[in-house]
């Protein structure tokens, strides 16, 4: 497949909707890639992507398939660095870029709460995905996808 696409970790994710709706105005293909199945009716004009159980197949297929022209949608910070590393664009869904510039930061914070929680030092929860998230990554994904086909 040719042209910017947003290819969505779609576990989980809260903004499926939102990606689909700005991609949409785009012109920009959506991939929804996902380990346990989703109903494509749900998702009408997104590519549904069902991998395996194994660990880390959803991770691993989006980013052989990723290129330079894509948006990649997601909160997992391992998956964000590796896509980063194919050129492309990369958003949390609250909308944070990750960048070149800020993934170290952002590996070695997940690194050290990860260890705390081990630890038995901090049981820290995700904060509540909130109305102003989901605002700004409309906003967010909305530039990155002008970038991208800009730059394609």
């Amino acid at each position: 497949m040719t042209g910017t696409r947003v290819i969505v970790d779609a576990d989980a994710c809260p903004v499926k909707d939102e990606v689909l709706d700005v991609a949409g105005r785009h012109g920009a293909g959506v991939v929804l890639v996902s380990n346990g199945g989703m109903r494509p009716s749900r998702y009408p004009g997104a590519r549904i992507v069902s991998v395996s159980d194994g660990f880390d197949a959803a991770d691993d297929w989006i980013v052989e398939e990723t290129t330079s022209a894509d948006v990649v949608v997601t909160a997992d910070i391992p998956l964000a660095s590796r896509a980063l590393e194919k050129g492309a664009a990369v958003l949390g869904p609250d909308g944070r870029p990750f960048t070149a510039a800020n993934i170290g930061a952002a590996l070695s914070f997940r690194s050290f709460n990860q260890h705390l929680r081990e630890s038995g030092t901090s049981s820290t929860y995700n904060k509540p995905f909130a109305p102003a998230d989901r605002s700004r990554f409309r906003q967010e994904l909305d530039r990155a996808l002008r970038r991208a086909m800009v730059a394609s």
